[in-house]
């Protein structure tokens, strides 16, 4: 009588045929999830060397002169108001120009700070428009309790460094030259002011009009102040970025620069021409526009998210071998999947190294090449046969570019990948299929 709790004996000789497979399969699956561990110091030198060039940008910023934004200009004017207890006080009525055109040109050149390179410019910035006392009227303060004769204008300039020369503006007839710093009298932290006489602002509309070099780097911004704002930029930089707010309404870009018009109305913004309470400080600050200059590095980011795709690339590398072993019949030990896969770690230092001195495409090709011919030629002497070196590399070849494709899309990334894994998978499966798992 056959004891029931013992397996016939065809089917003990195939457990255990198939548990030597199995066993490696599984050592395999452990080296794979074991090379994430070189994988995530990878990922960190990639984060290091963002944060280096990031330093390397800011150290060369800070002895040329930062990113600029340019507020105004702007007069304050002192006023006799009264208080909730009916007592008279003297405060800072902020008006705005009825019209701010800005018209600007821009010459870019590229500093070096080891690898790495930082854009900065110089630039030549003319400021023009109108003055009117009727926003003033809207504050219900009389006429009389304004100090007009003792008003200030003011320029907000983010980085005083970047000034090249004296600043002085035409305000009507007269001339008068600013003084750095505004103090109490502005809403900007840093800038530059001048006391004038704005008496003859009550009787018509005064124009004014400034000339400023300004030195700075990476970007230039503009604040809307004027109920009208109008900013024409010029430059020699092919590869500008708009930013802020406000886009421009027209633009245009080519190799040996571009242009670009914006136009902002009062209407577009969420402060008043005129006013006296500081809850609308943030809100002008907040609202700005203009161009960053920024040299183009994307190489981190796309060294990051190639890195990403490590797992797929090595697990699908480490599964075909596996396929390959078993219909062959050609034995390939753990150490071999372990340097296969070292090799496929060290593309991405290849990738970060090269691409940190050419374009990234080129630095790509090279980086994949190398890898992809040392998988190849090891896996050649390995199993003494030229057909499966090809065919794994044929396979490194089409996922690596796979990949290079899938990290230059943005908008359509998420689905061609899905897509893509959905093909790999089926196809993994299909193949898996043709294995018989328990013979020997």
């Amino acid at each position: 009588m056959n004891n029931s709790n013992e397996l016939p004996e065809e089917r003990k000789e195939g457990f255990f045929r198939n548990t030597s497979k199995s066993l490696k399969a599984f050592a395999i699956g452990f080296l794979t999830i074991l090379l994430l561990i070189p994988m995530w110091m990878i990922e960190d030198i990639i984060r290091e060397r963002q944060v280096t060039q990031r330093e390397a940008t800011e150290e060369v910023s800070q002895k040329w002169s930062t990113s600029q934004t340019l507020t105004g200009p702007y007069l304050s004017i002192p006023a006799t108001i009264q208080d909730e207890n009916a007592k008279n006080i003297l405060t800072n009525i902020i008006l705005l120009p009825d019209e701010l055109t800005a018209d600007g040109q821009l010459i870019t050149e590229t500093r070096r700070r080891g690898i790495y390179e930082i854009n900065v410019y110089q630039s030549e910035i003319t400021l023009s428009g109108y003055f009117s006392v009727n926003e003033l009227k809207k504050l219900g303060i009389e006429e009389s309790n304004f100090h007009f004769d003792q008003a200030t204008l003011c320029l907000g300039i983010t980085d005083l460094r970047g000034i090249s020369e004296q600043i002085s503006i035409k305000w009507g007839e007269d001339t008068y030259y600013f003084e750095s710093g505004i103090g109490s009298k502005g809403f900007n932290e840093t800038g530059v002011s001048t006391l004038l006489d704005a008496t003859p602002v009550k009787e018509k509309n005064i124009p004014y009009e400034l000339k400023i070099k300004l030195k700075g780097s990476q970007s230039l911004s503009f604040i809307p102040v004027g109920k009208t704002t109008k900013v024409n930029l010029r430059a020699n930089w092919h590869t500008p970025s708009f930013g802020g707010n406000y886009l421009p309404e027209k633009h245009t870009v080519s190799d040996t620069g571009f242009t670009a018009q914006w136009q902002v109305l009062h209407l577009n913004r969420s402060y008043p021409q005129a006013f006296m309470n500081q809850v609308f400080y943030d809100k002008i600050n907040e609202s700005l526009f203009g161009v960053n200059l920024k040299v183009p590095v994307e190489e981190y980011q796309q060294s990051m998210r190639t890195a990403k795709y490590a797992i797929l690339i090595i697990a699908l590398t480490f599964i075909v071998i596996f396929f390959v072993e078993i219909r062959d019949k050609k034995p390939f030990h753990a150490f071999q999947y372990l340097l296969v896969g070292l090799a496929l770690c060290l593309f991405y230092t290849l990738l970060l190294s090269i691409s940190e001195h050419i374009n990234f495409g080129i630095a790509y090709l090279i980086a994949a090449l190398l890898t992809i011919s040392l998988i190849s030629l090891y896996i050649n002497g390995i199993m003494k046969e030229k057909r499966p070196a090809l065919f794994i590399g044929g396979l490194l070849v089409l996922l690596y570019t796979y990949i290079y494709i899938l990290i230059q899309l943005e908008t359509l990334a998420l689905l061609a990948g899905s897509l893509g894994l959905f093909v790999i998978l089926a196809l993994v499966m299909y193949l898996s299929k043709k294995i018989n798992w328990f013979s020997e």
